[in-house]
């Protein structure tokens, strides 16, 4: 883990920005998924499933998975879990159900404008599989596209030894999803963004996934809505002298044992604080059964930043916009104010990011690669469109009616300005 004065920061900052854009930006891999999506097309089904046993050496009847199967594989979790997956289910909605918007209109001098709020008629959730399962994916993408009335969801989840992962499946089961494919990669993209003959297609696509994933929904974007590209996970800290090292080195870990393109970044104003979370970290990862996935986490993407003052450091934070920032000063509301560009602000020392991760209730698909300076979490919000409503009564159009012509004039529309001419 590299230790950096603020001066020494900038080169760190400018080769952690194209570390994702540069993988998603790769011919090969384009070349690749551009092809499963020209096949997908063009063949549907067959192709689907000519993919799926290519790449997860799965071979498939059926690409559905049935709610006998669902139910099955559910109650092979324990109670325990049950009762987590319950109560971060919960919270989920209960945080969701206030990004709920409505519709709304007004009218002066005859005139009635408004904006109609309506649901998204069918999503696709992917939910990765091929290397570990992750319930909480389903809980986080499958509620909020609920909260905000989205009538059909079909959810794409990758199962290489051919059977849906009890944990996933309890998650799919509790929110009850009916329409589950055991299909991924760009493939499964491909059959949600065009539809094939098993799979209609749907409206918008989201959930995170592999390389593959993520440039296809890149690609695929414009014929589909998506949420957002999907980058390797952060997290950065700010941190003061009153910081406890080992809470600060468990933190970094957390992210970097997620993949070798994670990135674990630390920023203090303590010369000491830096030393001791870095020997913390050496003593900490020596532990992690992922070790070796953490190492080269924090040796290519990690960093310890010391700047002047904590000032500074949010300016540091602002300018990298991580998925998770995480403030461990004496006062962290303080600094709150000086944040411009996170995904998700994680306030002082009892507030891990893990914490969001599984139970808190706001969403933890966030903007990764420093898209937190113009994108957001994934919230209902994203499961909406707005309509623009326009109602004149003759006064109001006739208020309207000069300004309108003037403006078709200047832009040389004749037939615009026509429009309101046969009305007077």
């Amino acid at each position: 883990m590299r230790i950096l004065k603020e001066d020494q920061a900038g080169a760190f900052i400018s080769r952690l920005k194209k570390r994702a854009s540069s993988s998603v930006q790769e011919d090969a891999i384009q070349k690749t998924v551009r092809k499963i999506i020209s096949d997908v097309q063009k063949q549907g089904d067959r192709v689907v499933k000519k993919y799926t046993e290519k790449f997860d050496s799965l071979k498939l009847a059926r690409l559905a998975v049935s709610a006998k199967e669902i139910e099955a594989a559910a109650k092979k979790t324990d109670d325990k879990f049950i009762k987590a997956l319950k109560l971060s289910a919960e919270r989920i909605r209960s945080f969701h159900e206030r990004q709920k918007e409505k519709s709304w209109q007004f009218t002066k001098d005859g005139i009635t404008l408004g904006q109609i709020i309506r649901p998204l008629e069918r999503v696709g959730v992917y939910v990765p599989g091929g290397k570990a399962a992750y319930p909480s994916t389903v809980l986080m993408n499958v509620i909020p596209a609920q909260v905000a009335g989205v009538s059909e969801i079909a959810l794409c989840v990758p199962t290489p030894d051919g059977k849906v992962n009890p944990y996933v499946a309890a998650a799919i089961k509790l929110v009850g999803v009916k329409e589950v494919y055991r299909i991924g990669g760009a493939q499964a993209v491909a059959a949600l963004a065009y539809g094939t003959e098993t799979i209609k297609r749907v409206d918008k696509i989201v959930g995170p996934g592999n390389i593959y994933v993520a440039v296809a929904k890149k690609i695929v974007f414009g014929e589909v809505g998506i949420d957002m590209i999907a980058g390797p996970s952060e997290i950065l800290i700010i941190a003061d002298k009153t910081a406890d090292p080992s809470f600060i080195a468990a933190d970094l870990l957390s992210q970097a044992e997620h993949d070798e393109m994670a990135s674990s970044i630390l920023v203090t104003d303590s010369v000491k604080l830096s030393e001791d979370v870095k020997a913390e970290l050496d003593r900490q990862m020596k532990k992690l059964k992922r070790k070796g996935i953490a190492g080269k986490s924090l040796g290519k993407y990690g960093a310890i930043i010391i700047t002047k003052d904590l000032t500074r450091a949010a300016g540091i934070a602002n300018q990298i916009a991580p998925e998770h920032l995480e403030i461990m000063t004496k006062s962290p509301k303080q600094i709150l104010p000086m944040i411009k560009n996170a995904g998700a602000v994680f306030l002082g020392k009892w507030t891990p990011e893990p914490m969001g991760d599984y139970a808190a209730g706001p969403n933890h698909t966030l903007p990764t690669g420093g898209t937190a300076r113009f994108s957001s979490p994934l919230g209902v919000y994203d499961f909406v469109k707005r309509t623009s409503l326009l109602d004149f009564s003759k006064a109001g159009f006739m208020g309207l009616a000069d300004t309108v012509v003037t403006f078709a004039d200047v832009e040389g529309l004749e037939a615009h300005g026509n429009t309101v001419r046969v009305r007077r």
